[in-house]
């Protein structure tokens, strides 16, 4: 099997041979001595040369001492063992546990949860490294070696690593679902984390639908935002706030979160100045604006663009959606890119949830209703990531706590 494996390994290989040796002939038997002997599969030894007298196994990358080839005076060529005892010096049985092959290989992995670091490309006798190195952390490789037991890449200022241990895409989500699993499987939380390069997913209960409070303002951002990027609305347009703005099914109540006035002034105001009254201070007038003369009381049209984005309907009535759903606008609105989501990256809300201990830009819409506390974000951190958080009967130090967790892994 090791034979094969060896062949199959050295096709993968199609730069020039740095380093090889095999000590083979043409010959069934061997002619010398190998480099680091072994064996592929468990074989017999014997007292006698002849291969006579009671049998016993040696079996592969145990310790085999050679300490002469036997040629003559026998019938078929043995190899004479430390402890006196002889086997059959045979190349379908003994190979030369040496490097088969080496090349420069420049690439970056991720370490699986557990892995082995070698003093150099694994053949029997090398020796384990130790490291501070952790399950999922990103790695460079620099170079590449075939052996009879697998393909080794160089991890920098490492060490040897067979590839099997290693993925060659990010796989840091697999910790932060072993995290979630842990930690925060508890029914009163729907969480779900999207990478955006690699598109990899976590969750708990991503799909558990609660009311959502004003993350439902994350779809009426999107759609203005869509209207602005398809030259059907501009950010200079003004909208009068008149009473009828606060009484279509789907508004919000006034005496809500805001700064705008609660009654109808009758003034206008500019569509820029809404989407930062809504983005920046969660204002429900300036919501109701938007949702009363762009997204024209939420329309057919209107449902229509929010189900594509979401993947789901979203109803702007009940507020009844997922951390997932929730993700999805907010995933559709980062790749936008236009003034909302900048606006989202400054808030009156910075302070606590998500973006309380987070290092890195984040732009982030909250939710607060009841005992609904929900927090949905973009961080921009190394790799950018959405972090959707909705819970029940929980507090904002909480969603402080699983945001400082999961960017501890994906910063």
């Amino acid at each position: 099997m090791k034979k094969l494996l060896a062949i199959m390994l050295m096709i993968v290989f199609s730069a020039p041979i740095l380093a090889i040796s095999t000590e083979k002939s043409s010959s069934e038997f061997f002619n010398n001595i190998p480099t680091n002997p072994n064996i592929y599969h468990a074989v017999s030894s014997f007292p006698k040369a002849d291969l006579t007298g009671k049998a016993q196994t040696i079996k592969p990358d145990s310790a085999l001492k050679i300490k002469a080839l036997i040629t003559k005076n026998v019938k078929t060529p043995v190899f004479k063992l430390l402890d006196g005892r002889f086997i059959k010096a045979s190349y379908d049985s003994v190979y030369a546990d040496i490097v088969l092959r080496q090349d420069h290989f420049s690439r970056n992995f991720w370490l699986k949860k557990t892995f082995t670091i070698y003093q150099n490309p694994y053949v029997t006798g090398v020796k384990k490294v130790k490291t501070k190195l952790t399950g999922y952390s990103k790695v460079h490789v620099s170079k590449r070696a075939v052996t009879n037991h697998g393909i080794y890449l160089k991890a920098d200022g490492q060490g040897w690593i067979n590839e099997k241990d290693l993925d060659a895409v990010d796989n840091r989500m697999e910790k932060v679902q072993d995290l979630l699993n842990k930690k925060y499987n508890k029914s009163n939380y729907s969480i779900y984390i999207k990478q955006l390069d690699t598109q990899q997913t976590a969750g708990i209960n991503e799909d558990k639908a609660m009311y959502s409070a004003s993350v439902t303002k994350l779809p009426i951002l999107y759609f203005v935002e869509k209207q602005i990027k398809d030259g059907k609305v501009k950010l200079t347009d003004k909208l009068t706030y008149t009473e009828q703005v606060n009484q279509f099914k789907g508004a919000y109540k006034t005496e809500g979160s805001g700064k705008m006035p609660k009654k109808a002034d009758n003034k206008a105001y500019t569509v820029d100045s809404l989407l930062k009254a809504v983005t920046q201070h969660s204002d429900n007038a300036a919501s109701n604006i938007l949702g009363y003369y762009i997204a024209h009381k939420y329309d057919k049209t209107y449902q229509e663009t929010i189900q594509k984005a979401a993947g789901v309907q979203w109803n702007m009535d009940n507020r009844k959606v997922s951390s997932r759903t929730a993700a999805n606008v907010m995933e559709a609105l980062y790749n936008q890119s236009g003034s909302a989501l900048n606006y989202l990256k400054t808030t009156e809300f910075d302070s606590d949830r998500i973006s309380r201990d987070i290092a890195a830009p984040v732009a982030h819409k909250i939710g607060d209703a009841y005992d609904y506390k929900h927090d949905v974000a973009v961080i921009y951190a190394g790799e950018p990531f959405i972090l959707s958080i909705f819970t029940d009967k929980s507090s904002y130090n909480n969603i402080s706590a699983i945001a400082d967790d999961v960017y501890g892994i994906l910063k």
